[in-house]
């Protein structure tokens, strides 16, 4: 046996290496589409309806199939004396085939139906990809906000920062009081404050995105505002909203539900049987000649005589669910039409604000902080007036991310309602 210590030359060195990966690195920068497009190709539920609407097409063809013929076989007045074949002249083997036709329109109405449910089951599959595209871009661009906030705050820290140094110096001079000094040290713990909890947002965002697209959702962040499709205007809002994919599933399923009152009807006509049978005999009639061989031939029918507590009550009851079925794709309609107006209304506030943030209150909030920094270095003005304009300012900066955010998060909402043309 070889001694696993001899030559060492020819030993073979496993070293493993080990990769870091940053993930914090910019150039592994996450964006929208990318994550987008890492959800759509994982979600299980999507592939689950898809799955179910090929079972329902295949089912379809078996519906469509009439049953299977049975085969009779056996023998017939068989003496239990002698068990003799040849015996008795009644004696007989006989082979049949059965063949059962359902009743009416039974067979066509029962493929349409798994045709409709076919269907449902594939716009529910397009209502779960529009549904999982407005999750992950509202998650991330709710990830989108926490962190630019977090960076807002840091460089208003920084700042604070240096007002605490130029306070503690005031101070040292006999300019200001002690109180100026200690409200700087307080501002600058609440901003700490104010980032850590941030820091714990963006940690629960990047917690709800991972249930999509897995440990990517803990990569860096691209810096640029996400964009999102365009909204179609100067569209039919009714026809809009009974193209929708959750309405046409509820469509399907209406007309599903309205296929299986038809095949209820059927039951009051008669279902109908053919029976074809041969039927061997054995031994010699007196004169030495071979006995004669026999066929059978049969129809059978059903008589749907008594119909009140059987057929009439399962009418009633499939049309029952067909009115269910209404109502639901009703109420859906109702939803849609309630969401879309809503939003719309956000949606168009929100330009209006964000307008306004653009072109006055972003550089009169930082102009402000400026004038009150010159100031107060001057003399002219108080401490107290100081911070109000640096947090002014911080606050803001802060609601104008919230407004870019929150509008394109209303635009992510109106594409789900509007059924993202793009997706």
């Amino acid at each position: 046996m070889r001694s696993l210590n001899a030559s060492p030359k020819k030993q073979l060195l496993c070293i493993p290496v080990l990769f870091v990966i940053n993930l914090s690195d910019p150039a592994l920068a996450l964006s929208l589409q990318q994550a987008e497009t890492l959800a759509l190709e994982t979600d299980p539920l999507i592939s689950s309806h898809r799955a179910t609407s090929r079972s329902f097409e295949a089912e379809s063809t078996a519906n469509g199939t009439l049953p299977d013929p049975r085969l009779r076989l056996g023998m017939f007045n068989v003496p239990l004396d002698s068990f003799s074949t040849t015996e008795d002249p009644s004696t007989q083997l006989r082979i049949g085939i059965q063949q059962e036709f359902p009743r009416g329109d039974t067979t066509d109405l029962k493929q349409q139906q798994s045709k409709w449910l076919a269907q449902a089951a594939m716009a529910q599959a397009s209502d779960e990809e529009l549904k999982l595209l407005l999750n992950v871009r509202d998650t991330y661009l709710n990830l989108y906000y926490e962190i630019q906030a977090g960076r807002i705050v840091s460089e208003t820290r920084e700042l604070f920062g240096k007002l605490v140094k130029i306070t503690e110096d005031q101070y040292a001079a006999g300019r200001v009081n002690q109180q100026d000094v200690i409200r700087a040290d307080l501002e600058l713990s609440r901003l700490d404050d104010r980032a850590t909890k941030i820091q714990g947002n963006e940690d629960e965002h990047r917690a709800q995105l991972a249930q999509w697209i897995g440990d990517s959702a803990w990569l860096a962040i691209d810096d640029n505002l996400p964009a999102l499709p365009e909204v179609a205007d100067g569209i039919d809002i009714n026809d809009m909203l009974t193209q929708h994919p959750s309405v046409l599933a509820e469509t399907a399923r209406v007309e599903a539900s309205r296929t299986m009152t038809e095949v209820a009807r059927q039951d009051y006509k008669p279902g109908i049987g053919a029976f074809v049978e041969y039927r061997k005999r054995f031994g010699e009639n007196l004169d030495g000649s071979d006995r004669s061989d026999m066929m059978a031939a049969m129809v059978t029918m059903d008589i749907p005589l008594f119909t009140e507590n059987r057929q009439d009550k399962r009418v009633a009851a499939r049309e029952q669910s067909t009115n269910a079925a209404r109502y639901s794709r009703d109420d859906r309609l109702r939803i849609l039409r309630r969401m879309l107006e809503k939003d719309r209304a956000v949606y168009r506030r929100l330009s209006e604000r964000e307008l306004i943030y653009k072109t006055k209150l972003v550089n009169s909030a930082s102009s402000n902080s400026r004038a009150s920094l010159n100031a107060y270095q001057s003399g002219v003005t108080e401490f107290a007036t100081l911070m109000r304009a640096g947090i002014t300012e911080l606050d803001v900066r802060l609601e104008n991310l919230r407004i870019k955010v929150d509008r394109l998060r209303t635009q992510a909402r109106l594409l789900y309602i509007t059924g993202d043309q793009e997706t």
